[in-house]
């Protein structure tokens, strides 16, 4: 046999238990979701700043980039929303390297996927704790999804997960925002076939269980660049970009017709330093088209507390990614002021 079998997981219920909300943590949860609706339903016109760690690998130095998220958010909260990244699984190319938190607690040591499991849940526990704020986090593996579904604001779908049948589906039984990338290639198409499915309610095998979901009408898109038959990047967060999804959602019967641009991966080309002229350009292009404006409804940012990236196994860096490149706290700081001043 292929497979050797170690330890037989909990469930997402038992897991809950011994882990469960407090009552502050499940009134932020209720307040926040309410508040990040209204945005992707139209109703508030605040922008979204989806932020943070590539990968949250530690837990001290991502609540203390929490606690410094906090004190922007209060000052700009007029006008932005903060949905702090906290992503605990991390999709790999060639299926090498760092995981995630969910497969390594301690990106030194070997996998351990219990550790994990209640490793990512007490993060996150006390990442809402420390700034009273929910977070985002990318569903990698969709049976692992309800192990966080009580916590989580916002869910990304990847470019690699986002044509899979089982990640659209589950999303269509999520009740918070779900952004599903284009693929790598940049076909319009697909993410959006991945929408429509999201949007609609399934019957499917899911943990075991045969189930029914209703649809997820906040289900939409992320743009977040391809890359062509050569390898080279694709930005697709031009003007023109915009203009075409607005053309391609209008094609569509969908609900809440919207994107979040990622100003990172394709886009960029993982030059993390251009996110910040990327943000500018995509604000730009806003109040340029009012109809851009209604379109776009936030941005994807990759930051840490120290700017770059590192790798495993050398002398260790507070706050300094482990994965992607990320941009540092300075740069975090002036860009989500320059975001509140354009919006």
């Amino acid at each position: 046999m292929g497979f050797e079998f170690f330890t037989k997981l909990p469930t997402p219920a038992e897991i809950k238990s011994r882990y469960p909300l407090s009552q502050k943590v499940q009134e932020i949860k209720n307040t926040r979701d309410a508040e990040i609706r209204q945005v992707f339903t139209g109703e508030s016109d605040k922008f979204l700043a989806i932020i943070g760690p590539c990968s949250a690998d530690n837990e001290d130095a991502v609540c203390d980039y929490l606690l410094r998220l906090k004190k922007i958010q209060e000052k700009i909260q007029e006008k932005v929303l903060v949905i702090p990244r906290v992503y605990t699984n991390k999709p790999r190319t060639t299926g090498e390297g760092y995981k995630g938190m969910l497969h390594q607690p301690d990106p030194e040591k070997q996998p351990d996927m219990l550790a994990g499991i209640i490793a990512i849940r007490k993060m996150h526990l006390k990442a809402i704790e420390v700034s009273e704020m929910t977070c985002a986090d990318e569903m990698l593996y969709p049976e692992n999804y309800r192990y966080l579904s009580d916590l989580l604001s916002y869910v990304a779908v990847g470019a690699r997960s986002v044509e899979d049948q089982q990640h659209r589906l589950t999303v269509s039984g999520m009740d918070v925002p779900a952004g599903m990338k284009n693929p790598t290639s940049g076909d319009f198409g697909v993410m959006l076939n991945s929408i429509y499915a999201a949007q609609e309610g399934h019957r499917f095998i899911y943990r075991g269980w045969e189930v029914q979901t209703t649809g997820n009408p906040l289900a939409h898109a992320i743009l977040r660049g391809a890359v062509n038959k050569h390898g080279e990047a694709i930005p697709n967060y031009h003007y023109e970009d915009l203009q075409l999804l607005l053309e391609k959602y209008a094609q569509r019967d969908l609900k809440n017709p919207l994107c979040i641009v990622d100003t990172n991966h394709s886009n960029s080309n993982k030059q993390y330093l251009q996110q910040i002229r990327i943000a500018k350009e995509v604000l730009h292009s806003r109040n340029l088209n009012p109809d851009i404006r209604q379109l776009v409804r936030g941005l994807m940012i990759e930051s840490y507390l120290v700017s770059g990236s590192q790798s495993i196994g050398k002398e260790h860096i507070y706050g300094k990614s482990i994965t992607d490149p990320c941009l540092g706290w300075e740069e975090t700081e002036e860009l989500l002021y320059t975001i509140a001043e354009m919006c």
